[in-house]
């Protein structure tokens, strides 16, 4: 019984694992983007909402993402306070002033409820025989309808050089039902820093 039990856990774990992962639905890059890199050089990890706990978490979470690729990472609200940080023009003369090269800016884009209608079913099948149809029709030939909600949250992920003013790099993300916020940034943190590696963004820029 202990064993079932555990056994049930690791499955609810896992099926957790699995409805909060991210992935990118689309994503751009820009033509010139092997020509810059940002290896050794500050980039700011920049996590848009008003929510100062989860921006901080998110931030750092990013920030030691970034570091672990050579990036000198710097978590944006450790740069200038939140309020310098909404206004854009504040925001940049800091953002300059400290030598930032790159951004990575995330935000969420919506948090939507989809209810998902799956309708009566009715099996066919072993009606051949009597005893074939006999033995089959115990099992599940009929479900009722039913109808189930699930979250959809969508998350803008985009790579900006500072010096250029240009955008790098932009995907989209969904992640259905996430059921921890700071488990989901950071998931969705892991594979955005995984395609800045993957363009190249996190090496010396080619010549």
């Amino acid at each position: 019984m202990r064993r079932r039990v555990l056994v049930l856990v690791v499955l609810a774990v896992a099926a957790a694992a699995v409805l909060q992962a991210a992935k990118f639905t689309s994503v751009w890059k820009s033509p010139d983007i092997t020509t810059i890199g940002f290896a050794g050089k500050k980039v700011a990890a920049l996590v848009i909402t008003k929510d100062d706990g989860l921006r901080q978490s998110a931030e750092e979470a990013l920030e030691r993402q970034l570091d672990a690729l050579g990036v000198e990472g710097e978590a944006s609200y450790r740069i200038a306070p939140a309020p310098v940080l909404a206004d854009k023009d504040k925001a940049r003369a800091w953002f300059e002033k400290i030598g930032v090269e790159g951004v990575v800016a995330m935000r969420l884009v919506s948090a939507d409820k989809v209810t998902t209608y799956t309708p009566a079913t009715f099996t066919t099948g072993y009606y051949g025989s009597l005893w074939g149809y006999y033995g089959y029709s115990w099992g599940v030939a009929w479900s009722p309808p039913y109808t189930s909600e699930d979250t959809k949250v969508i998350v803008e992920t985009l790579i900006f050089s500072v010096p250029k003013d240009k955008l790098l790099w932009a995907g989209v993300s969904e992640t259905n039902n996430p059921k921890n916020t700071d488990v989901f940034m950071k998931d969705l943190v892991t594979k955005a820093v995984k395609e800045m590696k993957k363009q190249g963004l996190t090496a010396p820029p080619k010549k």
